[in-house]
């Protein structure tokens, strides 16, 4: 039996990638014989009837963007009892690496019509008295600044977009205090970030959690240790190849349970992400918690 598919492309995703990429590949699957629909939107409120409808079509909900979009419609194909299949097309595209898609077009065809189903993790993270499902991690501290910069940084060829928003980030950040407890058992820190990950990769190809595996039932929490500007600088190129793990300042936890609360000094609230887009930023009354769901999400490759 051929297989239908519903594509929810960002035209945004990657300065207009995505809508470059669904037009030949939709076009290769008709010919194939599959059926196809194309929706466009960048409005994630519509996301849950769209995903709905295909769940309710039996058709594929195929993701054409970056890591936000695969997080802004994980959470809703889980829920809707449907089937998702991802096609990079982002500026990062961090979990399609984890996962080791094709970015291929003709690889991209044969997974979409010949690839098998299997069942991954998603993280559920509740923060500011709202929950959301994320895909690949949550973070806070210095790393999501760098998200915040790289969100401003359209004015910079692509390829600089990651590298310079975070020397930009990392040149002036400040360390904050962090109470993580991961299933009840409570460190201090004072760190520069905290990742929770799903995902072994993040910010274009960062290594930051490289023993994540997404169908573990299980977190992988990295604390980066509060150090000197410079000296983080100079050790982010070992993040690229997961090599930082290895560092006296680096700790790692694993768990299925996490709850982070913290501030900088003074009371200052610290800079939350997850997947590439802001979150309710931590605070001495805003505290950050995340669970993993096994097996939460069907998906093709």
């Amino acid at each position: 039996m051929s297989r239908s598919f519903s594509f929810l492309v960002n035209p945004l995703s990657g300065g207009g990638t995505a809508a470059r990429v669904v037009v030949p590949l939709a076009r290769r699957l008709r010919e194939e014989g599959a059926e196809v629909e194309v929706t466009y939107t960048g409005s994630v409120d519509e996301v849950p009837a769209l995903v709905a409808a295909a769940a309710a079509a039996d058709a594929v909900l195929v993701a054409v963007g970056g890591d936000g979009m695969v997080s802004s419609v994980a959470g809703e194909v889980a829920t809707a009892g449907g089937v998702l299949a991802l096609v990079p097309a982002g500026r990062g595209n961090d979990f399609v690496r984890q996962l080791g898609l094709p970015h291929d077009e003709a690889a991209q065809v044969e997974m979409l019509l010949h690839g098998e189903e299997r069942r991954i993790d998603l993280l559920a993270a509740a923060s500011g008295g709202v929950e959301t499902f994320v895909a690949g991690s949550v973070y806070c501290g210095v790393d999501a600044r760098a998200g915040e910069l790289v969100n401003k940084a359209h004015w910079l060829p692509s390829k600089l977009q990651y590298p310079v928003s975070t020397v930009r980030a990392l040149a002036t950040y400040r360390p904050f205090d962090l109470t993580l407890d991961v299933d009840g058992v409570r460190t201090e820190h004072r760190a520069a970030c905290v990742v929770v990950a799903n995902s072994g990769f993040y910010g274009k190809g960062v290594h930051i959690a490289p023993a994540a595996v997404v169908d573990d039932g299980e977190l992988d929490v990295v604390v980066i240790e509060a150090a000197g500007r410079i000296e983080l600088i100079r050790s982010l190129p070992k993040a690229y190849d997961g090599s930082h793990v290895d560092l006296d300042e680096v700790t790692v936890l694993r768990g299925r349970k996490v709850a982070i609360s913290g501030a900088y000094r003074g009371g200052a609230t610290v800079p939350v992400g997850a997947d590439g887009e802001p979150m309710p930023a931590l605070g001495p009354d805003a505290p950050l918690g995340v669970e993993v769901r096994p097996g939460a999400v069907r998906i093709l490759g």
